[in-house]
């Protein structure tokens, strides 16, 4: 192959890779950009929750889900920092190669030169033209000698690309090597974040421990709610379920209409609220500082902003709006044969028998004595609660 083409293959080449490495940074820097949206969501949060000056289980929640979004964003810078090695080992290859032929057409170019002083001696070349033994034979060499002089300029063209071609090269891995030079040094700057948080935690967690009275006596609370909460939703799904019994055909083909759509948006309901994190999954939990406490959720908390709005998931009536002691207001909206409950209401703004929308508000989050700001969150079908998780986007 010509080393003009070698070199210019080589170039298509990296601007192949380029354009792949290219894609994957995009989204890593995406990536990246929105943990630290997230992050300042979290800080504010943390801010809140130890704003009374003693240390919370919401404080410490926060502080471990700020911790998970330290290290989500390090993994970004990680993988930016892996994706420019690699491009500065194919610009190092591509170097390489161009230099090879470089090297290759001076020698060539070299060699032309020298063939072509020799020739330049007008005797050289009248010699050369006149010792044709036919006129088809002298018009032929003539020819020849044009196309050589043509040659020789070509040669000289092609290798100033491909020093252009080198020196392009040269500069773009000394562009990536400032990028990673910075990326390392952002790196170096999280991880020590990442450092300050984790001793953060772990003070929050003697503080917490020292006050372990408290918290069983909080627990016992929680859970003499949590009963509560459990009878009101096991008797407006039983008071339900028997008006939907005496409905006639017409209500019920609505029902069951309504209910294949709610099942069809599994994976595509919008999340109640427009920022926070799920402090408490669905399911058993140890509990985050008293060993041996396991915590059953038949839903998922999610830890939010202060005054942040409640919006129903999906479009439905009102089943009832009730009010438990330590919980706050609940609002538990039928689909069908799906339920949605939100609890830890502050204000609510719809009523019993009400008719309601997706994304429609249905009131704000209460806020604890300590700062704590969390929804109780629930998706039932009849009375089986289901994992709310699995049925919200991505958050």
């Amino acid at each position: 192959m010509h080393a003009g083409r070698y070199a210019f293959l080589l170039g298509c080449i990296l601007f192949t890779f380029s354009a792949v490495a290219q894609k994957t940074k995009g989204q890593l820097q995406k990536e990246k950009q929105q943990n630290i949206e997230r992050i300042k969501e979290v800080e504010k949060i943390i801010s809140e929750t130890s704003a009374q000056k003693k240390s919370t289980i919401g404080e410490l929640n926060a502080i471990k889900q700020r911790i998970q979004q330290q290290e989500e964003l390090i993994n970004s810078i990680k993988g930016e920092v892996r994706i420019l090695d690699s491009e500065i080992g194919e610009n190092n290859d591509i170097i390489q190669a161009l230099e090879e032929d470089l090297s290759k057409l001076k020698k060539e170019f070299a060699a032309m030169l020298y063939a072509a002083q020799k020739a330049n001696n007008s005797t050289t070349r009248l010699t050369f033209l006149f010792s044709a033994e036919s006129f088809d034979q002298l018009i032929m060499r003539m020819r020849y000698m044009e196309q050589y002089t043509a040659t020789r300029k070509l040669q000289a063209e092609e290798i100033v690309k491909v020093q252009d071609q080198l020196s392009g090269q040269v500069k773009e891995i000394e562009g990536r090597r400032t990028e990673k030079s910075k990326l390392l040094n952002e790196e170096l700057r999280e991880n020590d974040n990442l450092t300050s948080l984790r001793k953060k935690q772990s003070t929050v967690v003697k503080s917490l421990e020292k006050e372990e009275k408290k918290l069983r006596k909080d627990l016992v609370t929680t859970k003499k709610a949590n009963a509560l909460l459990d009878k009101l939703i096991s008797d407006i799904i039983k008071e339900e379920t028997a008006r939907a019994a005496r409905a006639n055909s017409k209500s019920s083909e609505a029902t069951i209409a309504l209910s294949s759509s709610f099942a069809e948006n599994k994976n595509k309901f919008p999340w109640p609220v427009s920022g926070g994190f799920v402090s408490q999954k669905f399911g058993k939990q140890n509990h985050p500082v008293l060993k041996g406490i396991i915590l059953q959720n038949d839903g998922v908390n999610i830890q939010t902003k202060e005054n942040e709005k409640v919006k129903c998931i999906f479009e439905g009536e009102v089943s009832t709006v009730a009010f438990i002691p330590t919980l706050g207001s609940v609002v538990i909206v039928k689909h069908g044969e799906y339920f949605t409950l939100y609890a830890g209401l502050k204000e609510v703004v719809v009523k019993s028998g009400q008719k309601v929308s997706i994304n429609q508000e249905i009131g704000k989050v209460l806020s604890t004595s300590d700062g704590n700001t969390e929804l109780k969150f629930q998706i039932l079908k009849n009375i089986t609660p289901l994992d709310p998780q699995i049925w919200l986007r991505n958050m």
